[in-house]
């Protein structure tokens, strides 16, 4: 009895839980009975998340993204390059579509009396102490080191694959560590975080410039995720010779499957049968399915991306095609290491948010709060497109064989 208590317990997910911060933040910060000393409590905790998230952040780089690139590197060989490269570059084609979109759309809305009304809002309340917690190694040599490992791993274990399981189960090891602290920790506490936030920025008076930018955002990055989903499965249909629809029509159980888990992984089962379902062979299905769950991320480069546009434009800062398109680079490679857990993504991305100029704590703040209300959508995205490339590659497959069997498939598959 005790056991189906806790099986049946509610349990508010990561979503609500940031909606609520938000709206509780702007109520507190409105409310003028509550003290300032309330308020800057509330900053206090906030800027203390934040500099333990600023510590973590490169150890979350090398243990997530050493055993994420050691573990892309096994296995099958040419079709495993095949469909890293259109996975990647799609999540690239995405982000670079998500940039001109917003740049062209959201100057229609965010408006000079917009920025004028954030910029004149400076940082708001200070917080009442901070302790320094400076980072072990910075982002940048994290980052080197962890390729250099997880590409360094992956060839010492085809090489000498004693030394390499050793180090291989070092750093698997350590990314279960992160993930725990992911968990645990700075998931858990994003809403404590985001509602201080939310707060200072309600007192400071720019909450509602900032709050009537946040919902058209949201719109147009739902918006180009359908549009982006139909020119994949427009091509998909193209390849094939089937009606796209037929395979949009067989995706709506996968969508709506990853809506509600917001986990690309949790999805796997479901969309590995819709790619059964739309004809795509077992052997390349149950190879495509799983891996571009973790590789390929369309979605969610759509809108960090979009997201990163708004906030830059917010803060009236110049942020050019090439900068974004750097980002977009870097991103598509650290995400395949994000968490399949709500705002996985966004973890990846912080570290990479300076080099479109996202660099204070509050740009930083409203980056998250921005994307966690639509990571659901950005996860479901992701996995639809992952169905659309399990199409593609099953026809460069086919169009290397002829008369193919399942079994050769499978051998050659294996080799």
């Amino acid at each position: 009895m005790e056991q189906e208590t806790k099986d049946n317990k509610f349990t508010l997910g990561l979503v609500p839980r940031i909606i609520i911060a938000i709206v509780v933040g702007v109520l507190l910060g409105q409310l003028m009975f509550i003290p300032d000393w309330f308020i800057q409590g509330l900053v206090t905790l906030s800027s203390l998340f934040s500099s333990f998230l600023n510590f973590i952040i490169p150890l979350m780089i090398i243990g997530l993204i050493v055993k994420g690139i050691s573990d892309l590197a096994d296995g099958a060989g040419k079709l495993l390059g095949l469909t890293v490269g259109i996975a990647y570059g799609s999540t690239l084609l995405a982000g670079s579509l998500a940039y001109l979109v917003a740049s062209l759309l959201f100057p229609l809305f965010i408006t000079s009396d917009t920025v004028a009304n954030v910029a004149g809002s400076g940082e708001g309340l200070e917080p009442f102490f901070s302790i320094p917690l400076e980072p072990m190694v910075d982002v940048t040599a994290a980052i080197i080191f962890a390729f250099l490992m997880g590409l360094g791993i992956s060839w010492l274990k085809g090489k000498h694959p004693e030394e390499g399981t050793v180090i291989y189960r070092f750093f698997s090891g350590f990314e279960k560590i992160i993930m725990q602290v992911l968990q645990l920790i700075i998931i858990p506490f994003l809403p404590v975080y985001i509602l201080g936030n939310f707060a200072n920025l309600s007192r400071s008076g720019a909450i509602f410039s900032i709050l009537s930018v946040f919902w058209r955002v949201f719109l147009i990055v739902i918006a180009l995720h359908f549009i982006y989903l139909f020119v994949m499965f427009l091509i998909a249909g193209g390849v094939s010779g089937k009606n796209p629809f037929f395979y949009m029509k067989n995706q709506i159980r996968g969508y709506t499957t990853a809506l509600g888990t917001q986990s690309s992984a949790a999805t796997i089962p479901v969309n590995v049968e819709v790619a059964r379902a739309n004809g795509v062979s077992k052997t390349i299905g149950n190879f495509v399915v799983p891996l571009c769950a973790t590789i390929h991320l369309a979605g969610s480069m759509i809108t960090i991306t979009m997201c990163a546009t708004a906030v830059t434009q917010m803060y009236d800062m110049p942020l050019t095609f090439l900068q974004m398109l750097g980002f977009i680079a870097v991103l598509g490679i650290a995400m395949v290491a994000a968490p399949g857990a709500p705002g996985g993504a966004i973890m990846s991305a912080l570290p990479f948010l300076p080099m479109v100029g996202i660099v204070t704590d509050a740009m930083q703040q409203l980056m998250i709060s921005l994307y966690i209300t639509q990571d659901s959508f950005g996860t479901a995205a992701n996995i639809s497109g992952d169905n659309a490339i399990a199409v593609y590659i099953d026809q460069i497959y086919k169009s290397d064989k002829e008369n193919p069997e399942p079994d050769s498939e499978s051998e050659s598959l294996q080799s």
